[in-house]
């Protein structure tokens, strides 16, 4: 964790740093409000309500001009947010958030677009693991960014322990090399990668429908700019929500083809799978239904009371700061 704390230090002395000392003037009436999205990875359809957003119109419509910055391995997004580099940005876990308020970060989650974090564990088929429980005692590859994440409620709910881990550098080849491994992923990606490349279908298991209750993808704001223009962030909100209801439900050919030029690697089989495995497995709305975009107190109460109870965040902390309400839908 500690290397992640550093990261949100440093974003917090930038922030003080490049903090106006004014209140910066609301741009000319009818003109647009310009907004850059800095997202966390390279162009993908774990992304693709934004840019359906993007290219059916629906931020224009709402007065906004927006630019999706691409992500990356080298990009940190809350260093862009307090850097201005960006207006708003995206945040992958719950873990990111909460660290932001640990650290007194002035930036705070407005809305969460994937209420399953389509985190994953992979398991050979024939190594007898039925369930996640049967885990326990295997080689486990995970990224230093998952150990101090979701490892934490793993080693909680199943009793693992630290000596499984084996480092997962997004090479497939150790896992695929050892049947009694398992490894991380996105429910969305690896799996099928695997099953394509190496013509072996994994067993998954979707942490979120084991109890993790993280939320994914949620759009970050520092406090600066929900003071300044709160118009603004709520109206990127109602846009990705439509955005996200359409690329699920409707054509989602113009939003796939500029997450293509974006990423040009990225090919349509992957995008349609991907996009199907959201609906399948209800990554964006969750089993109840729930409003695209939308948060509670509920939910990050119970994030909080697990990472806390494995001391990770001390209890004492007012967790409340890493996100608001404000703009979510309800």
């Amino acid at each position: 964790m500690k290397a992640l704390r550093n990261l949100v230090l440093a974003a917090a002395a930038l922030l003080a740093a490049c903090s106006p000392t004014k209140k910066a003037e609301a741009p000319a009436a009818g003109a647009p409000v310009t907004i850059r999205f800095a997202t966390d990875w390279r162009a993908q359809a774990e992304q693709g309500g934004f840019y359906q957003a993007l290219a059916s119109g629906e931020y224009a419509k709402r007065g906004l001009d927006v630019k999706i910055v691409q992500g990356g391995p080298g990009v940190n997004v809350p260093q862009l947010l307090a850097a201005n580099a960006v207006e708003l940005g995206m945040g992958s876990n719950s873990f990111i958030v909460m660290n932001l308020a640990q650290e007194n970060v002035p930036v705070r989650a407005v809305a969460a677009f994937m209420q399953k974090d389509p985190q994953v564990l992979m398991a050979h088929p024939d190594a007898g693991v039925e369930k996640i429980a049967d885990l326990k005692g295997h080689p486990i590859l995970l990224s230093d960014a998952s150990v101090t994440a979701f490892w934490v409620w793993l080693k909680a709910k199943y009793g693992f322990t630290d000596d499984q881990v084996r480092k997962y550098t997004f090479n497939a080849a150790p896992f695929l090399a050892d049947k009694r491994a398992a490894q991380q992923g996105y429910v969305t990606s690896e799996p099928y990668t695997i099953e394509k490349q190496a013509g072996m279908k994994p067993k998954v298991f979707l942490l979120a429908d084991e109890g993790y209750p993280g939320y994914a993808t949620m759009v970050l704001a520092t406090d600066g700019l929900i003071a300044r223009n709160p118009a603004a962030v709520k109206a990127f909100v109602e846009a990705s929500a439509k955005g996200w209801q359409d690329y699920l439900t409707g054509d989602p050919t113009a939003a796939d083809a500029a997450i293509r030029k974006d990423n040009p690697e990225m090919t349509q089989d992957v995008l349609d799978q991907a996009r199907e495995k959201m609906r399948h497995y209800g990554i964006v709305s969750g089993d109840k239904g729930e409003q695209v975009g939308a948060m509670t107190d509920d939910r990050w109460k119970a994030f909080f009371d697990v990472a806390s109870s494995q001391g990770v965040y001390p209890k004492t902390l007012d967790y409340k700061r890493a996100y608001t309400l404000q703009f979510a839908p309800k």
